[in-house]
């Protein structure tokens, strides 16, 4: 199955639910010395790899960060087809002065929100379909 593409459907069955601990960016220029198990996401840039690993981790191998952040799951199956799912609960964060940092996973969307901002979010976010009706 490659997940729902309506966006009626997603915004109804999102399900937002914050993971456990404290997340952080980081650029390195080499991850291979880094265990993969520790590392939640990764993406090359020409500048360097950019990593998203969990703050007690981060501190332990000396990484540099300036953003801390709470990862909210979206728990439905988002198809990576489908339209505008990201637009509209980017827009509704943004409206309240939420910036959000998103990476699609095949099966669900994972949203990266400033630490101080998570109650907020997921408010927002559980509203959400309830706001577009």
């Amino acid at each position: 199955m490659s997940g729902e593409i309506k966006l009626k459907e997603l915004l109804q069955n999102m399900a937002p639910k914050c993971n456990e601990g404290d997340y952080i960016f980081a650029t390195v220029k080499d991850s291979n010395n880094i265990p993969r198990a520790d590392i939640v996401c990764e993406f090359k840039e020409p500048e360097g790899v950019t990593i998203i690993i969990e703050r007690k981790k981060a501190a332990i191998l000396g990484l540099h960060y300036d953003y801390i952040a709470s990862w909210i799951t979206l728990h439905v199956h988002s198809s990576l087809k489908a339209v505008g799912f990201t637009a509209t609960f980017s827009t509704a964060l943004a409206k309240e002065g939420i910036s959000c940092n998103v990476v699609a996973g095949y099966y669900h969307d994972h949203i990266f929100v400033d630490k101080r901002e998570t109650k907020k979010a997921l408010e927002i976010l559980a509203n959400l379909y309830k706001d577009t009706n």
